[in-house]
């Protein structure tokens, strides 16, 4: 990625580098209209978003087009294919990050993808931008957007936010281009265990257990996890199961989703990945429900949740609803998935 704090171009087209470097093969004097997007979150936050994106690239063609998040998340950026270069932000959990890395003159726009306000808010106009979109706070009156709705789904969000501007928004507009790449487990179903916070992880032990059921069906099966998740995939990755520990590049994560015969985890990224690429999934909720952070329906997708309060999703234990959902249920659901995907693949 380059040394910290330097833009990285994912598409090939201009990239701002640190003050004193020349770079970016431009003509002296050249200007370039330069956006500034903040979502400076995790992979399944970016591919929420990427409906938002692309009609920030239809509407400002001639703009680079810079998103400001972390820096893992290169190849992913590039996969939405509206993304020209990424600048290296990040903040622990959902905070907003600190000064960002911005050089050369204000952006000719900036848009809040991050959150309400008011610290994303004011990290953006810190750098000056001739206009920010972003909904609109109390603390921030300069700023013209439309109301935040707390009970909306993600996707819709930022879309709607953005035609309170002028500018049309699909949120149907998810799936990703199929990766390049061959798939480390060809036909596998993907069982991601692992999740951001505990809140939102299954127990290791029933995940087990639906590995199991599934290889004593005759289905191949791949654990995957992040980094730090070395353990949690160990315990699932059981029976022969193939096993990913560590995290996989997005390229090889992309390329093993697109393969599967399904993916079955909790509310993280690789569930909207598997949106992403039209691979049956079963997505298993608890504190957060699925009209706010769930698959768009399709006979594909199966949203399992038990309604009730709604939880901490960052709780440091897995959420009352999560643990509702037990594992003949998850097995049910990924046998039905994969069923549909042989009467309509096309879906």
């Amino acid at each position: 990625m380059g040394r910290a704090g330097r833009a990285v171009a994912v598409r090939g087209r201009a990239v701002e580098h640190p003050a004193g470097d020349a770079g970016g093969g431009r003509p002296p004097g050249a200007v370039t209209r330069r956006m500034l997007v903040l979502r400076a979150l995790g992979l399944g936050d970016l591919l929420t978003g990427v409906p938002a994106l692309r009609a920030l690239r239809r509407a400002y063609p001639g703009h680079e087009l810079i998103l400001a998040a972390p820096p893992e998340l290169a190849e992913a950026a590039a996969a939405t294919g509206a993304v020209d270069t990424l600048l290296p932000a990040s903040a622990p959990g959902r905070a907003v990050p600190g000064p960002l890395p911005w050089t050369g003159p204000p952006p000719d726009v900036a848009v809040d993808l991050h959150g309400n306000g008011p610290p994303s808010h004011r990290l953006l106009l810190a750098l000056g931008p001739a206009r920010l979109l972003a909904f609109a706070h109390p603390e921030t009156p300069e700023v013209d957007g439309p109301p935040w709705f707390r009970h909306e789904h993600e996707r819709e969000r930022w879309c709607r936010l953005l035609r309170a501007y002028g500018i049309p928004a699909d949120a149907r507009d998810l799936a990703l281009p199929r990766p390049p790449g061959a798939s480390p487990a060809p036909g596998a179903v993907v069982v991601h265990p692992g999740a951001a916070s505990a809140a939102r992880r299954w127990p290791a032990e029933r995940y087990a257990a639906v590995v199991r059921e599934l290889l004593r069906r005759g289905h191949r099966v791949a654990v995957t996890g992040g980094p730090g998740e070395e353990e949690l995939v160990a315990a699932v990755s059981v029976g022969g199961a193939d096993a990913f520990p560590g995290g996989l590049p997005f390229g090889t994560l992309s390329a093993l989703v697109a393969g599967a015969t399904a993916v079955i985890s909790g509310d993280t990224g690789p569930a909207h990945l598997a949106v992403a690429c039209a691979t049956p999934s079963v997505t298993l909720f608890g504190p957060v429900p699925p009209a706010l952070w769930g698959p768009p329906p399709s006979p594909l997708h199966a949203a399992l949740w038990h309604p009730g309060p709604a939880g901490d999703p960052h709780g440091g234990q897995p959420d009352p609803l999560l643990l509702r959902i037990g594992t003949a249920e998850v097995l049910r659901a990924a046998l039905g998935v994969m069923a549909r995907r042989r009467v309509c693949p096309a879906s």
